[in-house]
């Protein structure tokens, strides 16, 4: 037994009872990114303490999140990062069948919420580090665990800062998310801004001394169709990607009060997701020169403090590696995979591979899983992906 009570596991043999154990652990910090996650990554550093392993924290600017990194084995010489969100989606709302943060076992699967995303990957990433230390490795297994990637990847950008600031850092990181163990090799990424659009109030019947900001808003939205409508039909396209080019999505749209009061404000939530060489700022920069040139002036000429404003967040880099890479070779061998594909949704591997770190996604349990009521994953999924871990030490101490 370690310190914390918790029973050091074998190298893998089938039952995957360490990282079972590890995972209820887990799951029942409710680490939901509007909250806290220093219980849980003080519960983390303190088990890789019991190992005689350091870990270095990095916190957001209000210092209530923490980013955990860790290295296993020689300190002097890079090697490959374990990563992984220790943030879970809400459970407001979902119809769950038992309480989401205790851990449930039946019919050979485990539910929980993070279970698949991605909670599953870092329990058996942890459970691993006995055997991680008993292999003697050559070259490093770093653990990167972060904060926020539900809500932005805000964790993995002050992690990848402060990766930089040391005098050897990974060389290539595998980013645990859902994969069924298959190799991701590239995503898109994402440019997403909220547009805020003022206009002025008025009675529905006299609508010419008013400035209906609802239907400029529409406007908003029909310019992003027919910016879709062009990348349909004119690309760029990228066959790798489904869909191959680049989409944009309107997602939330707020206005109006009463059918007889013209909205004098409203909001659209918008995105574009975007295939790795597809320059998605440009589209952005065309969609703010359509607002100021062609919807405001005539706003204007009615209330002059009309305005089209938009506000856009941190952008998600995509994560596009070589076939013949050797971070790619390496994953397939573990895995046993001929195959790698490439995935339309956005993973913190994107900000590793910016930083100047060669990025991969692999890791256990189906993404169709994340997020929903009743989120499970497979315990096969977590005794393979033991055993990928293993492999990766075999390697590294080789």
């Amino acid at each position: 037994m370690n310190r914390l009570g918790m029973s050091d596991p074998s190298p893998p043999a089938g039952a995957a009872s360490g990282t079972i154990a590890m995972l209820e652990r887990l799951v029942a910090f409710d680490t939901t990114s509007r909250n806290s996650n220093l219980a849980c990554i003080g519960f983390i550093r303190d088990y890789l303490a019991g190992h005689g392993i350091a870990a270095r924290l990095t916190h957001d600017p209000t210092g209530t999140k923490a980013n955990l990194y860790a290295t296993i084995g020689p300190e002097d010489v890079p090697g490959v990062a374990l990563s992984g969100h220790v943030d879970v989606v809400p459970v407001d709302g979902q119809a769950w069948s038992a309480d989401p943060f205790r851990l449930r076992r039946a019919n050979g699967r485990l539910y929980g919420r993070g279970t698949a995303d991605m909670k599953g990957f870092v329990a058996a990433c942890l459970a691993m580090v006995p055997l991680f230390k008993a292999r003697g490795l050559k070259r490093p297994i770093h653990l990167c665990l972060t904060y926020d990637e539900e809500v932005g990847c805000h964790g993995a950008r002050v992690l990848a800062a402060d990766l930089a600031t040391l005098p050897v850092r990974p060389e290539m990181v595998i980013v645990g998310e859902p994969s069924s163990l298959k190799p991701i090799l590239g995503h898109k990424g994402k440019v997403s801004a909220t547009c805020r659009v003022i206009g002025l109030a008025g009675h529905s019947s006299r609508p010419d001394r008013a400035v209906n900001a609802l239907q400029a808003g529409a406007e908003v939205v029909a310019f992003l169709n027919r910016q879709q409508a062009r990348l349909i039909a004119e690309g760029p396209h990228d066959a790798r990607f489904d869909p191959p080019w680049t989409s944009c999505h309107a997602g939330i749209f707020r206005s109006g009060s009463a059918l007889n009061i013209v909205p004098h404000e409203a909001e659209i939530a918008f995105e574009y997701r975007h295939i790795p060489a597809h320059d998605a700022g440009a589209l952005l920069a065309e969609l703010r020169r359509h607002a100021e040139t062609v919807l405001v002036p005539p706003m204007r000429a009615v209330h002059p403090q009309a305005a089209i404003l938009f506000d856009e967040r941190p952008r998600l880099p995509g994560m596009d590696l070589a076939e013949g890479h050797p971070l790619a070779d390496l994953v397939r061998a573990l895995t046993g995979a001929n195959e790698a594909g490439r995935v339309a949704y956005g993973t913190e591997g994107g900000i590793f591979q910016e930083a100047g770190m060669a990025a991969i996604v692999c890791g256990p349990g189906d993404i169709a899983q994340a997020h929903t009521p009743d989120e499970w994953i497979a315990e096969s999924e977590l005794v393979a992906c033991e055993r990928f871990l293993a492999r990766l030490a075999d390697r590294l101490a080789a």
